[in-house]
């Protein structure tokens, strides 16, 4: 039964900032060991899900205090780590590869590549039936034409290439930039864009200048980028313009230059849309759950209807919480609104219950993803494998192995050996490995770098380094996935400075930044150590390679202080210029290093 109790406050739709609302809900239900139970007559009535879920989201074990939204400083601002820890399992769920990006549309369209999680399509259906036949790969000679030519400035190459008379259409630009999305090669996209904005070579369209935003945002930050805005001519700074600027800020984490971006658009009257109210619903997912009543508040009076992405954000914001009740009422909410959870929400959904100890109401949500016939819905099978693993259910993933052991597709080889890996089945990982170098003379990267990681997990560093040794005898171009595992691998068999070394050189190639995950990870175990100087190094190093300073840093370096039982002198300000302001876990660091904090030992001498 819901139960639903409700406090607001007046919200001016359209002023650059708004006041925050108190969201509080109370519900009692009954659920038993095999179904749950809830009288359909007290669903709401359809078109009001954003009202409800503003009535409805509240935030068990955390204070009511939120912040306005516009013109707020909290880049930093995080909840406690046990509630804000890392990247949430929307992402973990939506994305194989932990950057990967999606085409959002068809080949033959101008592109515009997003986060998979910033997506505002409904993801693909694992449940529809195979395609028995794939279309064939569109082919760009463009992009041949710059591959053919690793080593030569692209304007000079494609210089070359013009003065043949070779005419460029738009299908060929947009299946380049499609491919060297593909590749992660951010660099050699934006100059191919460049070079044809320079040349008059393709008549720039509004997907043209955001494509072109959204390159300059992941290869050179997103200042260059915000830079880049002012230069587009008027007629073409639109909604999807700074929408793809205020991506790429969530995909940073930059709350402070999201937040900006976010009321720019409001200044210049753009058109408030779901897609822009994700990506906040993103942002403080990751970094300030206080703020999510705001966001939907502000949805609720601009009639902007929840999409699959709202409502798994939501689920996965519960289910992080161990609101198990809370995060099934969001999913009646969605089936009033005639919205059925896709695989994603789905693995979303299962992965909390496998977290939370309800292996069984896992189950049964892991057999509508897979269906009647796996065999006919191969596309689950990618999605199945990790999370039996994570039942620990060897026989469950070596019969979903089985079934695409025949005819494997990239992500389910990568899946496969994630899943077998997590189990400690290292033969099974090298079997699927040998299976796919059997099948390709050369692999890519990213399948060296999951099979390190599992070495790495494993500490088992004589096979790790045999692996990095065929990876470069391959030719095999190594990014941040490599890099990251290269460091795990050293840091779990305790060559600490080894893997700061990899780091190091993978910073100064200067062409890929590492990940945030990677440095954090370093941070941590010179704060481990109480190494204060290579803390502090490394936190530096962070700074240079354009990650914000955010709580989790302080909290690591903090903790680099304390164990060295050294003062911290000026941290308060530290923080304060980064806008960072203290959660209850912090201050009591910082009473911890305060070089001025009264002892008994003080007192007695004053």
């Amino acid at each position: 039964m819901w139960a639903i109790r409700r406090t607001t406050s007046s919200i001016a739709l359209r002023s650059r900032t708004f006041s925050a609302v108190t969201v509080r809900a109370s519900y009692t239900e009954h659920i038993s060991s095999s179904s749950r139970h809830v009288d359909k007559t007290l669903i709401p009535e359809p078109s009001s899900a954003a009202r409800l879920l503003n009535r409805y989201y509240s935030y068990p074990a955390l204070n009511h205090h939120y912040s306005s939204i516009a013109g707020t400083k909290s880049s930093g601002e995080e909840d406690d780590d046990d509630l804000a820890d890392g990247f949430s399992e929307l992402e973990e769920v939506s994305a194989a590869d932990e950057v990967q990006e999606k085409n959002l549309e068809d080949e033959n369209n101008d592109v515009i590549v997003s986060e998979p999680e910033l997506s505002e399509d409904g993801g693909d259906d694992v449940n529809a039936p195979e395609k028995t036949h794939k279309p064939k790969r569109a082919f760009s000679v463009l992009y041949k034409v710059i591959m053919d030519s690793p080593s030569a400035p692209v304007q000079k190459t494609l210089d070359k290439w013009a003065e043949k008379g070779e005419s460029i259409s738009r299908s060929d630009v947009s299946v380049a930039l499609v491919e060297f999305r593909k590749r992660r090669m951010f660099e050699r996209a934006l100059q191919m864009l460049e070079w044809l904005e320079s040349q008059k070579k393709l008549e720039f369209t509004e997907k043209d200048y955001s494509a072109r935003v959204d390159l300059l945002a992941k290869a050179h930050g997103v200042n260059a980028a915000e830079i880049y805005i002012q230069k587009i001519p008027e007629s073409f700074k639109t909604g999807m313009v700074y929408r793809t600027l205020l991506a790429n800020c969530v995909q940073s984490i930059n709350a402070t230059k999201a937040e900006k971006v976010f009321n720019k658009m409001k200044e210049l009257k753009l058109p408030l849309t779901s897609f822009a109210c994700n990506q906040l619903l993103l942002l403080y997912s990751r970094t300030n759950w206080k703020k999510i009543g705001e966001v939907l508040s502000l949805m609720e009076k601009e009639d902007l209807k929840p999409t699959l992405v709202t409502y798994g954000v939501l689920i996965d914001i519960k289910g992080r919480n161990n609101d198990i009740n809370g995060m099934e009422q969001i999913v009646e909410m969605m089936k009033a609104e005639d919205i059925e959870p896709d695989a994603k929400i789905k693995a979303i959904l299962a992965r909390k219950y496998i977290y939370g100890g309800l292996k069984e109401k896992a189950k049964v949500i892991l057999q509508e993803i897979e269906g009647t016939d796996l065999k006919e819905n191969r596309r689950a099978c990618s999605v199945l494998l990790p999370l039996y693993a994570s039942l620990e259910s060897v026989d469950d993933v070596s019969r979903v192995w089985d079934i695409c052991k025949s005819n494997p597709q990239g992500d389910e080889y990568i899946q496969a050996i994630h899943a077998f890996g997590k189990l400690k089945k290292i033969e099974e990982v090298e079997a699927v490995f040998d299976l796919w170098s059997s099948k390709f003379k050369r692999l890519p990267s990213k399948v060296y770098a999951t099979v390190l990681k599992v070495y790495a997990e494993n500490k088992m560093l004589s096979k790790g380094k045999d692996l990095v040794k065929q990876m470069a005898e391959s030719g095999c171009q190594i990014g941040p996935l490599t890099w990251d595992s290269l460091v795990k691998l050293y840091v779990q068999a305790g060559e600490i400075e080894k893997a700061d070394s990899i780091l190091r050189r993978a910073s100064e190639q200067n062409r890929l930044k590492p990940f945030y995950e990677t440095y954090l990870l370093m941070l941590d175990q010179y704060a481990k150590r109480g190494d204060i100087h290579n803390a502090e190094k490394m936190f530096h190093r962070m700074r240079q390679d354009g990650y914000v300073a955010r709580m989790k840093q302080y909290h690591s370096l903090l903790r680099a202080y304390i164990n060295a039982n050294a003062p911290a002198y000026g941290f308060r300000e530290r923080l304060k210029a980064d806008n960072v302001f203290p959660n209850k876990a912090l201050a009591e660091q910082l009473t911890q290093v305060d070089a001025f904090k009264r002892t008994a030992v003080s007192d007695l001498l004053d």
